[in-house]
């Protein structure tokens, strides 16, 4: 069986406990909270509450996301990414997201790498201090300042990162940076949406995000095959951001028929 998780921009309506019994319901191995939905984090429980609930159901709780920008290194970030660390902690967290800057500062190969490596390292020590891991998601947009997986592999070997830095194998992202080399050894976790809509990669964006299933152009299931076969293990978490998905009755039963169909397709 695959080991199927939900990260919260599933089901971005439904409050931190029922969003974990959609997860714990539907046989997921863990959920992914999130920092950047409407009100405050966890709706303003307690974390060590949450932590303890999640485990409950018999889930882990995989990553709190996010620290936005993360490689627009700052003494403000720097603040910014100990609170989230210690929100973390206090819940059980096993990692947190960083996400980098997206706005078309420092896309070129070697201002990229020189960003993500600056603040990598300085991040480093601060998620050793905490015993949390980071998972680090290149974003396949243009304007994005870590856009493709190698420069990111490079600036974790140059920090001595390995083992505490893990990259995200978003299925969507990797389409739009052009596909390229997989790093299961790398990877911690897997984000999956497909997209219906027969448009230019470089067209797509976050609301064309939706469940995958047999209309899907972007190759989820080989991606996955191809990262199983290659050693990956870990987690394959569903992360669509369409308003559609959103505003589903009964999520349950279509994130079902979703990992009905990447099963089937994976395990033939």
């Amino acid at each position: 069986m695959l080991p199927f998780a939900l990260n919260h921009m599933t089901a971005p309506k439904l409050g931190w406990e029922a969003f974990a019994d959609l997860a714990a319901g539907l046989g997921c191995v863990g959920v992914e909270y999130r920092n950047d939905l409407p009100g405050p984090l966890f709706g303003g429980a307690d974390p060590a509450e949450v932590g303890a609930a999640v485990k409950a159901r018999g889930l882990r709780f995989l990553a709190l996301a996010e620290v936005k920008m993360f490689n627009d290194w700052s003494d403000a970030k720097a603040a910014e990414a100990d609170a989230l660390m210690k929100v973390a902690v206090a819940a059980g967290a096993e990692a947190v997201s960083l996400i980098p800057r997206n706005d078309g500062v420092a896309t070129e190969g070697g201002e990229s790498r020189k960003v993500t490596e600056t603040a990598l390292r300085e991040i480093l020590p601060m998620l050793r201090a905490h015993g949390l891991k980071a998972m680090v998601e290149p974003l396949g947009f243009a304007v994005c300042s870590l856009r493709y997986k190698d420069v990111l592999a490079d600036a974790i070997d140059a920090v001595g990162g390995v083992g505490t830095y893990f990259m995200v194998h978003d299925t969507f992202h990797h389409a739009l940076a052009g596909f390229g080399p997989i790093y299961p050894d790398l990877t911690g976790i897997v984000h999956v949406s497909g997209v219906k809509d027969m448009i230019p990669l470089d067209d797509m964006r976050d609301p064309h995000r939706v469940l995958v299933d047999a209309d899907d152009v972007l190759g989820n299931v080989a991606q996955i095959r191809a990262l199983r076969r290659a050693g990956y293990e870990g987690p394959i978490s569903y992360e669509p951001f369409a308003p559609q998905v959103h505003d589903l009755d009964n999520p349950r039963s279509a994130l079902a028929a979703s990992m009905k169909f990447i099963r089937s397709g994976v395990e033939a």
